[in-house]
Order: structure tokens, then C-alpha cells, then sequence
């Protein structure tokens, strides 16, 4: 096979299941290309410090940062079964520009996306794909979860 057309694939999840469709497919194409796969997953900045006002806003901090972190080891390992080599990012603050910024650290030939998460399901387009669309350093390919 000639030179991998995909050397570094970034995809993003918030963990729904319509974002699993494109991790789905990104694992697909790491696959088939013989890419690295890097997984971004945003992080609310009081989530990665790890604190809040109250007992209560903790233990969402808390639950939060448990919720990622089962994303994350899920798709890692549902790659790994697939022998697609994968790293985890989990960059604070916006998702979109999270992706950006992995996509531009990683060298990143291909960003992948659903083009809808749980929110903004009346939408044509998510706001993060769009925003990513828009500031994208490599080919973008947005995967339709309607379906799902």
C-alpha cells in the first residue's frame, strides 16, 4: 500500500451516542489507513480543576470528570481491539476550539465529527461542527447521526 492518505485522525465526542457514530467511523478509518487516532473529549475548566462551592457542585465535579474519564477508556479500548493506536485529549473549554488545537498540535490530516451532539438536535448543523468548519487546519469529515 502507498504512503497512508490519514497519518493522524482527531476525533471529537461529548460521549452521546450520536457522537459515537463518528468515533465509530474515525476508528474505521484509522484502521483502514494505519492513522493514529487522537480523541478529544473537552472539559469544562471546573471539572479538570476539580472543585466547586458547594458539596453538592462537587459531586457533579466529581461525577463529570467519572463520566469523561468511562468515555475515554471506552473508545480507547474499543480501538485498541481494532489495533488502532489511540491517544486521549482532554483540552478545558470550548469543544470546538479544543479540536482545533489538538487537530493543529497532532498535525492532524482529517478531523471527524458528528454533525450533531445531545444538544441542538433542531439544528441543520451542531455549533461545533460549524465552528470547526470554519477554522478547520485539515480535512473535515462530519458524519450524519440523524439515524440514530
Amino acid at each position: 500500500m502507498p504512503d497512508t492518505i490519514y497519518k493522524s485522525i482527531v476525533v471529537g465526542t461529548d460521549g452521546s451516542e450520536r457522537a459515537g457514530v463518528a468515533v465509530r467511523q474515525a476508528i474505521a478509518l484509522a484502521k483502514v489507513t494505519g492513522a493514529r487516532l487522537h480523541v478529544v473529549h473537552a472539559v469544562h475548566s471546573a471539572v479538570s480543576a476539580g472543585f466547586s462551592d458547594t458539596v453538592s457542585g462537587q459531586a457533579g465535579v466529581d461525577a463529570k470528570r467519572a463520566e469523561v474519564d468511562r468515555t475515554c477508556q471506552s473508545i480507547v479500548a474499543d480501538a485498541t481491539s481494532e489495533g488502532v493506536s489511540t491517544e486521549v485529549h482532554n483540552p478545558q473549554g470550548d469543544p470546538a476550539d479544543g479540536v482545533i488545537s489538538v487537530a493543529e498540535g497532532v498535525d492532524a490530516d482529517l478531523i471527524v465529527l458528528g454533525n450533531r451532539g445531545m444538544a441542538g438536535m433542531s439544528r441543520v448543523l451542531g455549533s461545533i461542527p460549524n465552528k470547526v468548519a470554519h477554522h478547520c487546519p485539515c480535512s473535515l469529515l462530519i458524519v450524519d447521526t440523524n439515524g440514530v
